[in-house]
């Protein structure tokens, strides 16, 4: 009896699982990006993309490789991303343990005794006396996942898993990025700064040949009182150059993961020329969506709201739960081992939600606006990141050319100042002249080497607009390295909170 009893309860179970295969709410599919068939009108566009993810090694510098390096192990920011991706891999652990049957064993021993007067005594002594309670036993509980809802809710998790994911690369695009700008900015500062002094050097020769020629009754006040102007004025440039200097070296430091000033040493060896940019391909527009950490995050996140359907519709239904249990009972602890003291209890319990106030209305009507919503944002997405990519191209193409127009004009205006010098020692201009000349050869200096900075940013801004360079080979190794990183700085502030109390 008990046998036949058993093999109806497996067939009814083998029946529940076969039912289900059924999985609610709708299926997820890829939606497709808005994005024209290539760029128009782009003059350094290429039909070949390098896809490189070391794409600052394009700007043929060891140091900034070396700082991306760096920034990649050390930086804080890089280190958080990655302890959320972890963080959501075990979530999604959690989420798919509910796939499997929850199996737990239980020993305990108990002394007791109930009351005469109130319900009965399952010991029969009626209240009168003690009584000891020993058992062991296995127990087992497994959801039949009917309608799916355990199967939407871990592909839930497998979404945001992949959001998590993205992110942690869209923190390392902007990483590498500030990176790299701060870095360029840097060494721009640092060339005007040198541009700013090696013209006051000269203006200061000008001041001792003007002096001279006043002592001589050829120069006047005027002019003495302008050359001195000059010199006050590339003065007052200095110490601010000086400044911006410094705080673009705290900066690296900062994205480093390093104190104020740790890198100073370091970052005087940066290399002072700019060498001409190689040309760069932009490929394909489609190419985005494979490419940007935004894009493919956002389709994630339209993926988790289309199977959080699915889980809504799945709570309407009959929620049925196969519970086991199994073990030994005695009220003396040397019968625990007897057949006589073993038990079992076996069967499926079934849930039903038969009013719940429009709870699970409203939960469902959510869920599909939530998927809405999810849609409009990777549309929103991919919109932006053509704007970035169209403006960050505009940017490029716009800076190369000034860049040429102003090379030019510095070569002129250096010929131009050479001509005025020798004028004004032959006496046929007078002072006035060469400060002028020289004023507008120092701003043209100055504009070509923030033109050349701004070039580089913006090749920068450009490489970030296509995503960065980045795939997902070597990710779990990069993943592993930043959580290790992680766990070391938390242990380092940890100990350091401990000394400090």
């Amino acid at each position: 009896m008990m046998i036949r009893q058993t093999l109806r309860l497996m067939a009814g179970s083998a029946l529940c699982t076969a039912l289900a295969a059924c999985t609610l709410g709708p299926e997820f599919v890829r939606p497709e990006a808005s994005l024209p068939a290539q760029w128009e009108g782009r003059v350094i566009t290429s039909a070949a993309f390098a896809d490189d993810a070391a794409w600052w090694n394009g700007f043929e510098d060891p140091l900034l490789a070396a700082l991306a390096s760096q920034a990649m192990q050390a930086n804080l920011d890089v280190q958080l991303a990655a302890t959320r991706v972890a963080q959501s891999r075990a979530l999604r652990g959690i989420s798919a343990a509910d796939r499997a049957p929850a199996v737990g064993a239980t020993v305990g021993a108990t002394r007791a005794r109930n009351s005469e007067v109130g319900l009965n005594d399952p010991s029969g002594h009626a209240g009168r006396e003690d009584y000891g309670l020993f058992q062991a036993g296995i127990g087992l509980s497994w959801e039949v996942d009917l309608w799916g809802r355990v199967r939407r809710q871990v592909e839930i998790a497998d979404a945001r898993v992949q959001i998590a994911n993205e992110d942690w690369h869209a923190v390392q695009t902007a990483v590498m990025a500030e990176t790299a700008r701060d870095y360029l900015q840097l060494r721009a500062t640092r060339e005007l700064l040198t541009i700013t002094e090696d013209n006051l050097h000269i203006a200061r020769d000008v001041q001792r040949l003007t002096l001279a020629r006043q002592q001589q009754g050829v120069a006047t006040t005027l002019q003495v009182a302008s050359a001195a102007a000059q010199v006050a004025a590339l003065e007052a440039r200095v110490a601010p150059l000086q400044h911006r200097q410094s705080q673009l070296r705290n900066a690296l430091a900062l994205l480093l993961g390093r104190s104020p000033q740790a890198l100073d040493a370091q970052l005087d060896s940066a290399r002072r020329d700019w060498p001409a940019l190689p040309g760069m391909a932009t490929g394909l527009p489609s190419d985005l969506v494979e490419r940007r950490p935004d894009i493919r995050r956002a389709e994630a996140a339209l993926h988790a709201a289309t199977a959080g359907i699915g889980v809504a519709k799945a709570n309407f239904l009959p929620r049925i739960t196969l519970t086991g249990d199994a073990g030994f009972q005695a009220k003396q602890l040397d019968d625990l081992d007897g057949w006589n003291a073993h038990r079992f209890s076996i069967g499926p319990a079934i849930s039903l939600p038969i009013f719940q106030g429009g709870r699970l209305k409203a939960n469902l009507a959510l869920s599909r606006l939530q998927e809405r919503q999810a849609g409009l944002q990777f549309q929103k997405t991919v919109l932006q990141a053509w704007h970035d990519v169209d403006d960050a191209i505009d940017g490029y193409s716009a800076e190369q050319q000034r860049g040429q127009a102003l090379q030019v004009a510095v070569e002129e205006s250096e010929r131009a100042l050479a001509a005025a010098r020798r004028q004004y020692q032959a006496g046929v201009i007078d002072m006035l002249d060469v400060l002028t000349t020289q004023r507008i050869a120092l701003d043209n200096q100055a504009a070509l080497a923030g033109s050349r900075a701004a070039a580089a940013i913006a090749r920068v801004d450009l490489y970030r607009a296509l995503g960065g360079g980045w795939h997902d080979e070597g990710a779990d190794a990069a993943l592993t390295d930043s959580v290790s990183a992680a766990s070391g700085v938390g242990n380092i502030a940890q100990r350091t909170l401990r000394s400090s109390q």
